[in-house]
């Protein structure tokens, strides 16, 4: 009889220790233990710091890859994290500190200043050239009182000077002598001709320019007088005139070449009377220029003076 009860002990504590425990969990938390099991969790949770109880998570096999409770958290508060900060102030916002990082900076400095630093730059820009004027305005007009005064002191008259319209940069220059021995100065004499009358304009940067010369009468042939009174000259050409040129200097070689080049005084019928042009002249000027560019300046010899 005691070993039949014994043995029926024994079922019965088996039968308790296999029994599901998920099954049992459920009871006891569908509503085991009634309202003081009730309370007795609520005082437990109040102590524990109001955490409500985790559900079990089941038991991960060798393949399994979900996380445990602890990683949840961590992946859950990871991907929550950048929702609760503010996104950060575009680049080159107003009111973002720094402008942005260093690459930012970078390209707006390669984007150059604003429009107020430009506008700024702009017309510090403008007044550079206009000083600029300015200068050589000033440097013109020196330059040329000084070369008025130096022809006045001339003790042998050999040129005279006229401001055309009282300007200082508009000249009508009288050539008074020529070589006595050449055939000019005795076309001169038989024409009654005084002098030769020539223009003179001298450009904004003279005297690092040449002035623009040419004949006005009377007309003449060879000499290196050309069509509209262009003048042949190598020295009033941008690339043979130097600043240290003088104007006397200019009309004594002017001199030279009419006799070197034969020049004569025209006395054909009808052709003498045609005064020369400006429009004329420059054009003339511009051809012969870019020809002795090209094939470069020729020096006639003293024998054909």
């Amino acid at each position: 009889m005691a070993t039949l009860l014994r043995k029926i002990g024994l079922i019965r504590l088996h039968n308790r220790d296999t029994e599901d425990p998920k099954h049992h969990h459920n009871n006891h938390r569908a509503g085991g233990g009634g309202p003081q099991s009730a309370a007795l969790r609520g005082k437990g949770g109040a102590k524990s710091g109001g955490k409500p109880p985790q559900p079990p998570h089941p038991a991960g096999g060798a393949g399994d890859a979900s996380p445990g409770p602890g990683k949840g958290k961590g992946k859950r508060a990871a991907e929550l994290a950048p929702r609760d900060k503010a996104p950060p102030p575009a680049a080159g916002a107003a009111g973002a500190p720094g402008a942005g990082g260093p690459r930012e900076r970078a390209a707006g400095a390669r984007a150059g200043p604003g429009p107020a630093a430009a506008a700024a730059a702009a017309a510090g820009g403008s007044l550079v050239p206009a000083a600029r004027q300015q200068h050589c305005a000033q440097v013109r007009s020196r330059r040329l009182m000084k070369e008025l005064r130096d022809i006045a002191r001339l003790s042998d008259r050999f040129i005279s000077v006229e401001l055309v319209d009282e300007s200082l940069f508009d000249w009508n220059v009288k050539l008074h002598q020529v070589d006595k021995d050449s055939v000019l100065w005795q076309d001169m004499k038989e024409t009654n001709t005084e002098f030769i009358l020539l223009n003179l304009t001298f450009p904004d940067n003279f005297p690092f320019s040449p002035p623009f010369m040419r004949v006005l009468s009377p007309r003449l042939e060879n000499g290196y007088v050309l069509d509209g009174g262009a003048i042949c000259m190598e020295l009033l050409t941008p690339r043979g005139w130097s600043s240290a040129y003088t104007v006397e200097a200019v009309m004594r070689q002017f001199a030279a070449s009419l006799v070197k080049g034969q020049g004569r005084i025209c006395r054909k019928a009808g052709k003498s009377k045609k005064s020369f042009s400006r429009k004329e002249a420059e054009a003339t000027f511009k051809s012969l220029v870019k020809t002795h560019e090209k094939y470069g300046w020729v020096t006639p010899p003293v024998s054909d003076g």
